[in-house]
């Protein structure tokens, strides 16, 4: 029997039990995502003879689109396809990327890598939104469900994270997986663990009600402007039509005629198709939506080969973007829009946080392989750097939401801008601790994983602080049908993080370009210093900007 939304939010206890269906298909989309996220700077250095230099940048390109494109599919959620269609979609194109790079993962690793930053884009920003309406707004359990939500977000992040790149390397079954295979097994479990998130998905989705259901579509074309459609169909073909042709001719068939003829004639089919079922709309604009999500995959896998490309493009989305945003907000009240001039403020903070952040997959990657023992119970230093977050993460993230509550009833709850704060300083005062293994190192440059990973638990506690609340205060802070959009530009923000990281982990490695072991060390960790201030000022500055902040939240805690 199908509930109603009232039926579901107005649960008894600490947790909605719809959360923990939702719970479980994200925890094995983040197995397969982490899987392959700590796989990639390992695989392109070892595997496809990446630069250091490179591998940093590649990862950081790979990562903000996959963060950039959850925009995209924030919106299209909201507009047309409804959260649930979305969230499938978004599956399936991952598992196509994953078995794509099972069937060989060098030939096909940027194609594959596409597919999966598309799915992901669709996949990621709408199931936390369908979280977000599991609780009435102001509902002080919702940071706690989110915190919960986390917990399984990180569940798969251990596993995926650990047990993909041990496969990969041989460190787990190698005696049972022969060595020329065991890539594509590391990147075939991924698709395996994305198909259970979805079949769980099915089979639970009656609990959820109206939750996440397809918006009622209408007809976008009208007589009336028909005739304008027409035009910007045509101007936007000629445009792009252009653009396509110089790129095939100067850089991939050059002067092969045959070849770009039958490429335009495909892309003038698929493009009319599109405009065509846009036409029609209603139902149809969600095969449109379909198709623009294939064609991002070419798109995508070009843009993400070439980190210029990259440059380009966060240079162009980001305003565009804010633009967008704005536009938007003229259309809602003046109470809304200050709610929305609130989430702005934690969206651009956030983009200097997980630009600090996220050296994980890029420059602490290489720091792992390069400059740290196993003297931790002889585990894999890349294995502790992928998963040891995400392990902390699963033990603090339900204690931590329950403290919230607590505190909430007591009436001693930090809002949220503290909060905000908070997670900075741990940050910071983690990466001083990063800092400190130089005082523990060899003349090798080989330092403690034990002390490494202390750094670890105290950036945890940083991310707890920000990660899940933001998620939260995106729902709290967004009108209803923004919601997919502000969860989307939540994730941006993430993106251009990414960006930044990747630009700071190459830098870090260009400084240390034919220096010894123990001088990378210590560029590292100098850096790492520099990091750790920059946040701890951020974070003082949250804290005293939080009453002007609390002011346009409202009534949002």
């Amino acid at each position: 029997m199908n509930l109603t939304l009232d039926e579901i939010q107005n649960f008894k206890g600490k947790y909605p039990k719809q959360i923990w269906s939702l719970f479980f298909s994200e925890m094995w989309e983040r197995f397969c995502f982490y899987g392959m996220r700590g796989m990639l700077v390992f695989f392109m250095i070892s595997q496809l003879n990446f630069h250091e230099k490179e591998a940093n940048l590649q990862y950081g390109a790979t990562q903000a689109f996959v963060y950039a494109f959850t925009f995209v599919g924030g919106l299209f959620a909201d507009k047309i396809l409804g959260f649930r269609k979305s969230l499938f979609w978004g599956g399936l194109l991952m598992i196509v990327g994953s078995l794509i790079l099972a069937t060989d993962p060098h030939q096909f690793f940027f194609l594959g890598i596409a597919f999966t930053v598309v799915g992901t884009g669709f996949f990621k920003p709408n199931i936390s939104s369908m979280v977000g309406q599991l609780y009435k707004p102001n509902d002080s359990r919702a940071d706690a469900g989110f915190s919960l939500f986390y917990a399984g977000i990180n569940l798969g992040a251990l596993l995926g994270g650990y047990l993909c790149i041990a496969i990969g390397k041989g460190e787990l079954f190698g005696g049972f997986i022969s060595e020329e295979f065991r890539w594509n097994v590391a990147f075939g479990l991924a698709a395996i663990v994305m198909v259970i998130s979805l079949i769980n998905f099915v089979f639970t989705q009656k609990s959820l009600g109206t939750i996440g259901l397809e918006p009622e579509s209408n007809k976008v074309i009208t007589k009336k402007n028909l005739t304008k459609y027409i035009v910007s169909v045509v101007l936007i073909y000629l445009f792009f039509a252009r653009m396509f042709i110089r790129f095939l001719d100067s850089s991939v068939f050059k002067t092969d005629s045959p070849k770009l003829i039958l490429s335009l004639v495909a892309f003038t089919i698929v493009y009319a198709a599109i405009s065509y079922l846009i036409y029609l709309g209603g139902k149809f604009l969600k095969y449109a939506v379909y198709l623009i999500s294939l064609v991002f995959v070419p798109v995508i896998m070009l843009m993400v080969s070439v980190p210029e490309y990259t440059d380009y493009f966060m240079w162009t989305v980001g305003p565009l973007t804010l633009i967008y945003l704005f536009y938007e907000m003229s259309k809602v009240t003046s109470a809304e829009r200050k709610k929305l001039w609130a989430a702005l403020v934690f969206i651009l903070f956030s983009i200097l946080f997980w630009g600090i952040y996220e050296q994980s997959g890029g420059s602490l990657s290489i720091f792992a392989a390069k400059n740290l023992n196993k003297d931790l119970l002889g585990l894999d230093p890349n294995g502790v750097n992928n998963s040891g977050g995400a392990f902390f993460i699963i033990f603090l993230a339900p204690i931590l939401g329950l403290l919230w509550i607590w505190m909430s009833k007591r009436k001693i709850e930090p809002n949220t801008i503290i909060k905000f704060g908070l997670g900075f300083i741990f940050l910071g005062l983690g990466y001083y601790v990063l800092f400190a293994t130089r005082f523990f190192a060899d003349l090798q440059g080989i330092t403690s994983l034990n002390f490494f990973t202390i750094a670890l638990l105290v950036i945890t506690l940083g991310e707890l602080c920000l990660s899940p609340i933001g998620l939260s205060i995106m729902t709290k802070l967004s009108t209803k049908n923004l919601q997919g959009m502000m969860m989307g530009m939540w994730f941006l923000a993430s993106a251009y993080g990414q960006y930044v990281a990747g630009i700071i982990g190459a830098s870090l490695v260009s400084a240390k370009e034919n220096a010894s072991n123990y001088d990378a060390l210590l560029t590292y960790t100098e850096g790492y210093k520099q990091l750790a201030l920059y946040a701890i000022i951020a974070g003082v500055v949250l804290i005293l900007i939080s009453p002007f902040v609390k002011k346009l939240m409202q009534e949002v805690k």
